[in-house]
């Protein structure tokens, strides 16, 4: 199996990647937005969620 990110052989520590920092590489992709998984809803659709439930009540 080679790394996703560089195709060097992967090491068992941390598979699938040959090394902690493209395994970095990796989460850092998934965290800046490089990675996104589609949606299947058209833009613009309602989400179901009322303003009055997305907002989350202050402390009493």
């Amino acid at each position: 199996m080679s790394c996703p990110i560089c195709g060097e052989d992967t090491v068992t520590q941390v598979r699938p990647f040959c090394s902690k920092r493209c395994a970095d590489i990796d989460l850092a992709k998934w965290l800046n937005g490089s990675y996104a998984v589609p949606s299947q809803r058209e833009e613009g659709e309602e989400t179901g969620v009322s303003e009055t439930e997305d907002t989350v009540p202050g402390p009493h």
